[in-house]
């Protein structure tokens, strides 16, 4: 395998990217969103002739969020489709499990949906990371927490690689304010049991109860909950979908409290704001803005960002070196920042609650 296999990924007029995704299942909506963000960036760029004369083309796989897919995809992007580099591939367990075929291959994944620590502890040369880690969003959910007196803490989490990654982040988090958890409730995500999950979370009575999930996960947990007698205040992380919770719970969703890792769709004096809603205005007038979207949007915005400041002679090598002299890149009040000591991009972390109108307000 040659040193850098991506580097077949850029011609004379084209720079391919890939990536795996979990395109099917409860977290697929969410995903399916990520990726529009992303072409919606990328069919921009390609309009306006590319980057340096190179269109961009960007192909994704499902995985269904099985990390043995996931290692089938990415070999097939990378020696098949001859991908110069992964973008914005989903999940913790699924991320971890390609991570030696970038070593490998000398291929590239930039921006990966997870925030998980063991991630971003020192610098693996073949990941680029953009949003915050979810060590910063638990931290913030529980100084929160600690400055408006609450005392009774529950965490609810789906037992699979991202639940098990924010459960550690959550007793780190927990253990360092002196504030513990009244409670750990889990749901099996072959078979769960929202039910027994509901009354667990009754019988602890918490204030508050952080939600480590995605997906339908998050709004079935909250509709069982409100069953019982229990009513407690949800915080929840960024990767749980707004627009999910608000189709499932409707009126129910008003008050609960979500980690942001993107700055706020209402605030268009943030330039990638209002270059996003200017772009979705302009492909589709109807289209409402997604926070999910937006995210993907803005990854998307970063890595063409990397692309042209790396300039026509783009390699793997020549990508790795322009990212890690950058510095900070900034977009507004959203940056992101890179160096030879550390790829983990923005540590960016506002709190946003969701309103009547279903809207968040930071």
């Amino acid at each position: 395998m040659a040193a850098h296999a991506g580097d077949e990924g850029v011609t004379p007029t084209e720079i391919r990217l890939g990536a795996s995704q979990v395109l099917s299942g409860p977290l697929g909506p969410q995903t399916l969103q990520y990726g529009e963000g992303a072409r919606l960036m990328f069919d921009s760029v390609n309009a306006a002739g590319g980057v340096h004369g190179r269109k961009i083309s960007f192909t994704t796989l499902d995985d269904g969020f099985d990390p043995k897919r996931a290692v089938e995809n990415t070999r097939k992007l990378v020696t098949e489709q001859k991908v110069f580099m992964l973008f914005n591939s989903t999940g913790t367990a699924q991320t971890a499990a390609v991570l030696p075929v970038l070593k490998e291959t000398g291929t590239i994944l930039f921006g990966p949906v997870t925030g998980a620590s063991s991630m971003r502890e020192g610098v693996n040369p073949h990941l680029f990371h953009v949003r915050a880690g979810y060590a910063n969003e638990t931290e913030r959910i529980f100084s929160q927490l600690k400055q408006i007196g609450v005392t009774r803490v529950a965490f609810f989490y789906q037992d699979d690689g991202l639940g098990k990654t924010l459960l550690s982040e959550v007793k780190k988090a927990s253990a360092a304010l002196n504030l513990p958890l009244a409670a750990e409730i889990k749901v099996d995500p072959a078979a769960p049991d929202f039910a027994a999950a509901a009354t667990a979370t009754a019988q602890a009575n918490p204030q508050a109860v952080i939600v480590g999930t995605a997906g339908l996960t998050f709004p079935n947990y909250v509709k069982a909950v409100s069953a019982t007698t229990a009513r407690p205040t949800y915080y929840g992380y960024s990767v749980a979908s707004l627009d999910v919770i608000n189709r499932e719970l409707k009126d129910k969703a008003r008050g609960i409290i979500l980690a942001q890792i993107m700055p706020s769709l209402r605030n268009t004096t943030i330039p990638v704001v209002a270059e996003y809603l200017k772009l979705l205005k302009e492909k589709s007038p109807d289209a409402a803005p997604s926070a999910s979207q937006f995210e993907g949007f803005v990854h998307a915005r970063l890595l063409v960002e990397g692309l042209r400041r790396t300039g026509r002679d783009l390699s793997t090598a020549s990508f790795t070196r322009t990212l890690e002299s950058a510095g900070e890149i900034a977009f507004g009040r959203f940056t992101a920042k890179y160096s030879s000591k550390s790829h983990n991009g923005s540590d960016y972390v506002e709190l946003a609650i969701i309103d009547g109108q279903g809207q968040l307000r930071y």
